[in-house]
This record gives C-alpha cells, sequence and structure tokens, in this order.
C-alpha cells in the first residue's frame, strides 16, 4: 500500500498549498482572551514558524460557541474579535484562520479570515457549509467526533457543490465512550485518498469533552506523542492549540501545548516529516 498522492492544490491567500508548500501548522490559542495576549502569541509562533522553515496559519476564536456550559468563557464576540484578527494578520503579518458557527457570521468572517474553519459539531450543516464555500476562502473542515473517515466524501461535496475546491480536512479523533477520544490513525490516509490536504489536530484529540463535569478536561501530555505519530502515518500539516499559561487558559488549557515546547515539538515532527518524504513509495510503501 502507498500512501494516496494530493490530487488537488489548495490556494490560501498567496500561497499555493501542494506545490511550493507541503506542510503546515496550524497554531494559537484557543479563544482570543485579551488583544495583547493574542498579539504576544501570534509573535511568538510566528517567531518559531520562521525559524523552523515551516508556514503558519494563526488561529483563534472569536466567539467559543460550542462549549460545555453556558458560563464558560467564549472569547470577545465576533465584532470585536475580528477586529484583533485583522490587526494580528497586519501587523504580525501572519495568515489568520478561525472558525464560524452560523451562516449570520460567515460574510463578515471571510473579510478577514484567510481560512474559515467550520466546527467538527457543525460538520454535516449543510447551510453552513455552503455559504462558507461561496466565500471563495480556503476552508478548513474539522471531522466530526461521530463520523468515520469516509464520510468526510459527503461534506466535502457540499462545499465543493459551491465551486470552490479550497478544501483542508482536519481530523481531531473519534468518540469513544463517555469524555474519551480516540485517534485511528488509519483515518488519516482514508481522508487523504479523498484528494485534500489532510491536517493532524493533536491537541483536541487529546482533549477528554465535558471530562471536569461543566468544562472540558485534556491530557496535554500525549499531544506530542500522537503529532509525531500522524506525521510518521502521513499528514499535510499539524493544528495544535498553545497557550503561555495553560494552567491559566480560560478555554482548552488542558489539551494546550506550552507555548516555550513549541520548538521543540517542532524539531521532532519536522525531523519525522523529512523522514517521511524520503521513504520510497511512501510512508505506507512496501
Amino acid at each position: 500500500m502507498t500512501f494516496p498522492v494530493m490530487t488537488r492544490s489548495v490556494r490560501i491567500g498567496d500561497w499555493t498549498f501542494g506545490q511550493e508548500l507541503d506542510f503546515l501548522l496550524i497554531a494559537g490559542s484557543c479563544a482570543i482572551e485579551s488583544e495583547d495576549h493574542a498579539m504576544r502569541i501570534a509573535v511568538s509562533l510566528r517567531d518559531f514558524a520562521e525559524k523552523a522553515g515551516v508556514p503558519l496559519l494563526f488561529k483563534a476564536s472569536y466567539d467559543k460557541a460550542n462549549r460545555t456550559s453556558c458560563a464558560s468563557f467564549r472569547g470577545p464576540g465576533k465584532e470585536e474579535g475580528l477586529r484583533i484578527l485583522a490587526r494580528i494578520r497586519n501587523e504580525v503579518g501572519v495568515k489568520i484562520l478561525s472558525d464560524v458557527h452560523a451562516v449570520e457570521e460567515v460574510e463578515a468572517a471571510g473579510e478577514i479570515l484567510d481560512v474559515i474553519q467550520t466546527p467538527a459539531y457543525l460538520c454535516r450543516q449543510t447551510d453552513l457549509l455552503t455559504a462558507v464555500g461561496r466565500t471563495g476562502k480556503a476552508v478548513n473542515v474539522k471531522k466530526g467526533q461521530f463520523l468515520a473517515p469516509s464520510d468526510m466524501a459527503h461534506v466535502l461535496q457540499k462545499v465543493r457543490s459551491t465551486g470552490n475546491e479550497n478544501i483542508l480536512i482536519t481530523e481531531r479523533g473519534s468518540c469513544f465512550g463517555y469524555n474519551q477520544l480516540v485517534s485511528d490513525m488509519r483515518a488519516l490516509p482514508i481522508m487523504r485518498d479523498l484528494g485534500f490536504p489532510v491536517v493532524f489536530d493533536a491537541s483536541h484529540s487529546v482533549q477528554l469533552p465535558g471530562g471536569r463535569g461543566d468544562v472540558s478536561d485534556g491530557q496535554r501530555e500525549f499531544i506530542l506523542p500522537l503529532a509525531r505519530a500522524a506525521v510518521a502515518v502521513g499528514v499535510d500539516g499539524i493544528f495544535i492549540e498553545v497557550h503561555d499559561q495553560p494552567d491559566k487558559a480560560r478555554c482548552d488549557g488542558p489539551n494546550s501545548l506550552p507555548l516555550e515546547q513549541v520548538p521543540e515539538f517542532l524539531d521532532q515532527v519536522l525531523r519525522i516529516r523529512e523522514m517521511v518524504r524520503d521513504w520510497e513509495g511512501g510512508p505506507c510503501g512496501e
């Protein structure tokens, strides 16, 4: 068996992913906690990524509409959050990814974001997927925890029905009993066989949804091992949430990588990536 070859190039702003770019880092905080904090995280990640020689999509959510409890922190909201993300894009010089949860958000988000993300829980929402597709921006579709990897063909078709072929697929684990997720590495080549780049979300794959009752828990000690495994199997990018003080983060701290560990994280996964690139027949070759 050989690892499937990406059959399409994906445009992300002035990047052509799949030609001059063949690996991508998506990283940032779960939600925008403050303008200053988001700016500092973005600057650090930009510098780490430039030193490692990997392109960065900075990720931060302006409104986390799918938190466990209605009392949970959600972020600054659409208007203020998009203003902050636009400032980061212009002043830090990075491309921006954030998620949308409703059709009504899509037009405004599309004016700012380089990549619009649809959340895993909403990956079957036809109206949302087609609205995002019609923006013409690159789309990152996160696979639902409740879907088989082959089911993503139908999800992709909803975006593609708008004429938009600039799509990334992100794997973030599958439901495995109450408050548990499991990462099935077979899902990566299965989804890549659909012809689009596949990203592995190493942070949300270690999340324990609702694991603390009114908030989610997580096992951040497994972020790096799972990322190494995914890169060894063969993926086109890695998604991680980071925080300078994960234990004090207002969202997803338990499954966020400490910011200071990002350089070592990149060193390890990129060294594995180089070995995978050199293996004849691909990482699953015989």
